[in-house]
């Protein structure tokens, strides 16, 4: 599947985006060990998310579907998942194959953990290193998926520094630290997303938070909750770039999750002079939301502070495109983490940018983008849902049509991402094929 995006007059409107990917994935795995019968409300129909809802299920998990984002899960506790017949399919999510990492690490059974082509060569030594030190006995393709765990490894509690701030590190070890017989601690040398911290405390364990050290102690019951998960901000991010650099528009997206971790892009794009507020901030559960409202505005480049990389890691995709429509240049340093995502990001983006004529310059842990005019033209996304959409939006104000190839994959975290653009005015088409 590809995308042809046509130069758009955007009109702007009031809108939704589906629910948070990060919270959807974590949701499903909490309330399944929970004791008792949860109910999840705006649960995330994507792909990746779908792929741990079969997982829970082929472990014994009863996890009812009342509508596509309302989900009843009767939660069989800590110790109640059964052998699985087969493989767990992790698709293309690295969130899921990390996570189900630490939450099958300390079980009775052996379990394997595969996914498809992408996923296959992602790296998940950074998961290993710190299970096997907790006693989990995993082996794995010279650290790449297919992930083997082996039951009846009694987990020991650690505490681990990680070398690389990484949310889905950080929670993994956490999921297995509730296996384990004492306390489990895990220090971070940048915060990242504390959707597992905040989403266990309402389930009643108990999470010590202390200068940037997380710790729990083992064999906590997770009670049974109703959790209601907000909009995605990765997901409304696509539009309210794309409000930011249309023409005297104006776009709402209602309702989404402004977790402190989560809005560096946010703070970066106010820095480089947009137009960006939230009204109605509210709490959802135990994530803040609000309404943002966003206006077209002239974007200056800037120099991108390394600090908020890992508050904004899945946006630099299109941060990359705002810079190449700024006044000047921006550099970003301390990204090298994009480039072992579900592509090289980093110089997926540079290629892309390059071949619409903009200026880059890479370096291996970031890139220097010279603001430009964009011109259309035909670009890869190499099958990586964020760099399909992120050229999406530039396609809108490029100055002839833009081709992007191998944009399937963005069903994995925005399926109606093409109607939500389309419903601000942007000019997408969908075709199996298009004219190189």
């Amino acid at each position: 599947m590809h995308y042809r995006v046509i130069p758009s007059a955007l009109t702007g409107g009031d809108i939704s985006v589906p629910g948070d990917k990060s919270i959807s994935h974590r949701a499903l795995m909490l309330t399944s060990i929970a004791d008792g019968r949860s109910k999840i409300s705006g649960f995330l129909a994507g792909e990746d998310c779908l792929c741990t809802l079969a997982a829970l299920r082929a472990l014994g998990v009863r996890i009812d579907t009342e509508s596509e984002s309302v989900l009843t899960v009767h939660g069989v506790g800590l110790h109640g998942f059964s052998e699985p017949a087969g493989p767990l399919d992790m698709g293309n999510s690295g969130t899921a194959m990390r996570l189900f990492a630490g939450l099958l690490s300390g079980q009775a059974f052996d379990s394997c953990l595969t996914g498809d082509e992408s996923l296959s060569r992602r790296p998940m030594n950074r998961v290993i290193e710190p299970l096997q030190a907790m006693g989990a006995k995993m082996t794995s393709e010279n650290g790449k998926p297919p992930l083997r765990l082996y039951g009846e490894q009694q987990l020991q509690p650690v505490h681990y520094a990680l070398p690389v701030a990484s949310a889905q590190v950080k929670s993994a070890i956490l999921l297995a630290g509730l296996f384990a017989d004492g306390r489990t601690s895990v220090t971070e040398p940048a915060v990242t997303r504390d959707h597992t911290e905040r989403m266990l405390e309402s389930m009643g364990v108990s999470v010590e938070v202390t200068d940037g050290c997380i710790g729990i102690v083992g064999q906590q019951t997770l009670r049974a909750t109703d959790i209601v998960v907000p909009a995605d901000l990765s997901s409304a991010a696509f539009p309210v770039l794309a409000a930011i650099v249309g023409q005297n528009v104006e776009v709402i997206v209602r309702g989404v999750g402004v977790n402190p971790t989560r809005t560096g892009f946010i703070d970066v794009l106010r820095q480089m002079g947009a137009s960006i507020e939230l009204e109605n901030t509210d709490l959802c559960g135990a994530e803040p939301i609000a309404d943002l409202r966003v206006r077209s505005s002239t974007l200056k480049g800037i120099d991108v502070d390394p600090d908020v990389v890992s508050l904004a890691i899945d946006e630099f995709p299109l941060l990359f495109v705002a810079a190449a429509l700024a006044k000047g240049s921006t550099s970003f340093r301390g990204i090298g983490e994009l480039r072992v995502k579900e592509s090289d990001r980093i110089a997926a983006m540079a290629s892309g940018l390059r071949t619409l004529g903009i200026e880059v310059s890479e370096t291996p842990d970031g890139a220097v983008v010279h603001g430009g005019k964009l011109a259309g033209g035909t670009i890869d996304s190499f099958g990586d849902h964020r760099i399909a959409m992120a050229f999406a939006v530039a396609g809108t104000v490029a100055s002839a049509p833009l081709n992007i190839l191998n944009t399937a994959a963005v069903t994995t975290s925005f399926p109606g991402f093409v109607g939500c653009m389309q419903s601000i005015g942007a000019r997408i088409e969908i075709a199996d094929a298009v004219a190189l």
